[in-house]
């Protein structure tokens, strides 16, 4: 019942730029912190943004960190990633997730209770 639907992901150049949302729907729960991950073909899937509001702290991978920016609008129960500067080595299937345990337990994966199914983004040379 609980679900998240990522949005926005496509192919763009390299330099350019995509803004990736995550929608909750269904039934309702309680968050206090939203990540998005990615997975590229043969790799494992890697953190690469998370954001907390209780407490508030936020957290990018050191490859995205300047380029891509974490968001959340809370009325309308999304979470954003707007990704400047891509490259192709950014090329993978983005996932939100979302986290609805109150302390602070870090940002692995094992953290999040429940996933979207992912949106794809392909950077081209």
């Amino acid at each position: 019942q609980v679900q998240l639907v990522e949005s926005g992901g496509g192919l763009v150049q390299a330099g350019g730029s995509l803004s990736l949302s995550c929608a909750a729907s269904g039934r309702t729960f309680t968050s206090y912190a939203m990540g998005w991950f990615r997975q590229a073909p043969g790799k494992e899937r890697e953190f690469v943004a998370g954001i907390r509001w209780s407490p508030v702290m936020w957290y990018y991978a050191d490859s995205v960190k300047g380029r891509f920016t974490i968001s959340r609008d809370s009325a309308k129960n999304t979470v954003y990633l707007q990704m400047n500067s891509l490259k192709p080595e950014d090329t993978a299937v983005y996932y939100c997730a979302a986290d609805t345990t109150r302390e602070f337990r870090g940002w692995g994966q094992a953290v999040y209770d429940y996933w979207g199914q992912g949106t794809q983004v392909t950077v081209s040379s």
